[in-house]
């Protein structure tokens, strides 16, 4: 059972690493703004999404997804939004190291009914509106733990204290866990990455999720040359949705 406490959470002074939050340059500030801005057409807040969940996740390993998940909350919070930033990557968590946590708990220990309390899970950092929720332990079962009852009640207890939550996930056609989850939000943002993400693996993906009926907001495009990724163009007109991308290689993302 879930345990819900207020105002019982860890706050830290941190560091993040160069390509997160504050730390980014002009351009990819700017860039991540219009991924926010899009995202706000998509999912308006209000009516059938008084708090809109939303999957960050791509075709492969390696394309910017993790790092899109953390600036795309951060960029929320920046707009005065309360976001929760949830690790749904349990088997390759970076979000300890990266944003200098160091928690010891966190989703895979509620999820697997270890009486995790949710004050102990939530940590704030980065930005005042900003709380992350680490991914913990490495499960066994991380694809089942994802798309079970718990996740969804963990996700229902998170809208009641905040207005976006942002779940950064695993590649496609790497695991099912994206896919386990996704009946929980609203929808999914795909991470393309040109120059490295094959048309053979973006398509499979596109597959799969269009296989479980899920809603894909869009598509966001990293290390791009012009100002949108080929590959983001053609599904991008294809499918009719709006999408963010990374601008003329702002930053080299980091792996994730």
């Amino acid at each position: 059972m879930v345990k819900r406490k207020k105002n019982i959470v860890s706050k830290r002074n941190v560091t993040p690493d160069q390509f997160l939050g504050e730390k980014l340059k002009f351009s990819a500030t700017e860039a991540y703004k219009l991924l926010r801005t899009n995202l706000f057409f998509c999912l308006p807040e209000g009516n059938d999404f008084t708090c809109p969940t939303v999957g960050v996740t791509s075709s492969v390993q390696g394309e910017g997804k993790s790092t899109t998940s953390i600036n795309l909350a951060y960029m929320l919070a920046e707009n005065g939004k309360r976001v929760c930033l949830v690790e749904g990557d349990l088997r390759a968590p970076t979000f300890n190291s990266r944003l200098k946590l160091n928690n010891s708990v966190g989703l895979s220990h509620i999820l697997a009914n270890m009486e995790a309390d949710l004050g102990n899970v939530l940590t704030n950092t980065m930005h005042e509106n900003l709380w992350v929720v680490p991914a913990g332990d490495i499960p066994p079962n991380p694809a089942e733990l994802l798309g079970s009852n718990r996740m969804e009640h963990f996700i229902n207890v998170l809208k009641e204290g905040f207005n976006y939550i942002v779940v950064d996930l695993p590649p496609i056609t790497v695991v099912a866990d994206a896919l386990a989850v996704s009946g929980t939000l609203d929808g999914m943002l795909v991470v393309v990455q040109e120059g490295k993400t094959t048309k053979r693996e973006l398509s499979d993906a596109m597959q799969r999720l269009e296989m479980i009926h899920d809603k894909i907001l869009g598509f966001v495009i990293t290390h791009a040359e012009g100002a949108r990724g080929k590959y983001g163009r053609k599904y991008g007109k294809k499918y009719g949705y709006g999408y963010g991308y990374g601008g003329k290689r702002p930053e080299k993302s980091a792996e994730g």
